[in-house]
């Protein structure tokens, strides 16, 4: 039976003090994913850090991945909340297309998952910022339509990173492929021809998801074959995980997007819990239970 070889991703191979563009230069490389290599890079007109996010050399004259720099520029460009990532412009033309984002410091909640459960005093916060942001996005009309661990970087507030598959919701409830991070993503994501639309739903299952892998140490569904998830429901959360932290999260994985809450209707019951928790914290009162 053949066994298929990974790829080496194409790259531009920068390395600190290489050109992007004028006055905008390479601090170090940041990694990145199929369509895009991301560096951390000095900005000379605004006199900062910044991250450029640029089209792999194979990339470059792809068409759709033109098009889906210049959407993720536009949205950038759009929509403005506490929440969300910062867009500076982007270069669609030249010999390198990029997008120029602001750079913030912490981990991502993903590298926060591998040391262990995220305590529900952090995660409850956490949870609330994050729904308000899907509020927002799904008010202007957009979907992420990628929630997970590591597109969160945990600060204060919260930030929700990576636009390159959001899109107006007119767009996303006509597309027909699975499009996003399979682990996160609800049936009618996985398989929209036959389980579509996806719409606003599938990013409070993303979240849903991510939730509970932060506070379990573990994804909700972990069989790698996806065709068993699309009418399953996860095994409970821990018994430390607060009924009034585990519920919302749990009623965010139901597999019928009507049965789901509203991202707004999830901020809202989380916010109490969240307050109460902070509360013990300062308190010095908190103890898992």
């Amino acid at each position: 039976m053949p066994v298929a070889m990974k790829t080496e991703k194409s790259s531009w191979r920068l390395c600190e003090g290489d050109e992007i563009a004028p006055g905008r230069t390479v601090v170090r490389p940041m990694g990145g994913g199929e369509r895009f290599e991301v560096y951390l890079a000095w900005e000379d007109r605004m006199f900062s850090l910044v991250v450029a996010k640029l089209l792999r050399p194979d990339r470059v004259d792809n068409e759709r991945s033109r098009r889906a720099l210049d959407r993720e520029a536009r949205l950038l460009e759009r929509l403005a909340h506490p929440v969300l990532l910062r867009g500076f412009g982007a270069v669609p033309d030249g010999p390198r297309p990029h997008l120029l984002l602001e750079h913030l410091e912490g981990p991502t909640l993903r590298s926060l998952i591998k040391r262990g459960p995220v305590s529900p005093e952090q995660l409850a916060p956490t949870a609330v910022a994050l729904a308000g942001a899907l509020h927002y996005l799904h008010g202007e009309g957009v979907v992420h339509l990628d929630i997970k661990p590591a597109n969160v970087l945990m600060g204060m507030p919260p930030r929700l990173i990576d636009l390159s598959l959001a899109r107006r919701v007119e767009r996303a409830t006509a597309t027909r492929v699975a499009v996003g991070t399979p682990s996160y993503m609800p049936p009618e994501q996985l398989d929209p021809l036959n389980r579509g639309p996806m719409g606003p739903p599938a990013d409070v299952f993303g979240l849903g998801a991510t939730l509970y892998h932060a506070a379990a140490a573990r994804k909700p569904f972990s069989s790698r074959r996806v065709e068993p998830w699309l009418d399953a429901e996860p095994p409970p959360l821990p018994a430390d995980v607060p009924s009034g932290l585990a519920e919302p999260i749990l009623a965010c994985l139901r597999p019928n997007p009507a049965e789901r809450p509203t991202a707004r209707e999830l901020a809202v019951a989380l916010e109490p819990v969240a307050e109460r928790l902070g509360a013990r914290r300062r308190n010095g009162r908190w103890r898992r239970r």
